[in-house]
């Protein structure tokens, strides 16, 4: 069987029952047999981990762990790459490596996140526009009803991708 990854990523202002959400998804999907892909950041991120019992189940890239081909992936995509501080330009080539697997070659299959009012900002952002342009799933909790309908729709949603129905393939 191989090895399925999803990405959890999100904005550090993440609202707190979202958070205790996000642990919830994060321990139900290991169970289904999927990885956990994260950056490892305050917030979001970090709530996805807390979820996590078995760390062999997660891969977190800090923004010293990106390549120099990940920064030149992720400056393609980027709307004011010139304006970005180096540091700045690693967390978003880290979202690449978050997003495509350390080799780029490995997509999550799908994005879970939270970004305040829904919108494609900051970091979060970028991952966002790495996901459309790889043709990657993402899912939004800012979108209202997620905290509680995450349960019947997502979970659906995750038995179709265990069971190999193809629904996001």
């Amino acid at each position: 069987m191989s090895v399925r990854y999803y990405a959890g990523v999100g904005s550090r202002e993440t609202p707190a029952d979202v958070l205790l959400t996000m642990e919830e998804i994060a321990r139900d999907l290991e169970v289904r047999g999927y990885t956990l892909r994260s950056g490892g950041a305050l917030g979001a991120d970090t709530a996805f981990l807390r979820g996590v019992q078995d760390f062999r189940k997660a891969e977190i890239f800090d923004a010293n762990d990106c390549t120099d081909e990940a920064m030149e992936l992720s400056g393609k995509l980027h709307p004011a790459w010139d304006r970005c501080s180096e540091y700045a330009k690693k967390l978003h080539g880290r979202n690449a490596m978050i997003l495509l697997g350390e080799d780029l070659q490995t997509p999550v299959d799908f994005v879970l996140l939270w970004t305040p009012g829904g919108k494609v900002i900051g970091g979060t952002g970028q991952a966002i526009r790495i996901a459309k342009e790889y043709d990657i799933p993402v899912y939004n909790m800012f979108n209202s009803g997620w905290v509680f309908d995450w349960h019947m729709d997502f979970r659906e949603l995750v038995e179709s991708l265990v069971k190999g129905d193809g629904l996001l393939k």
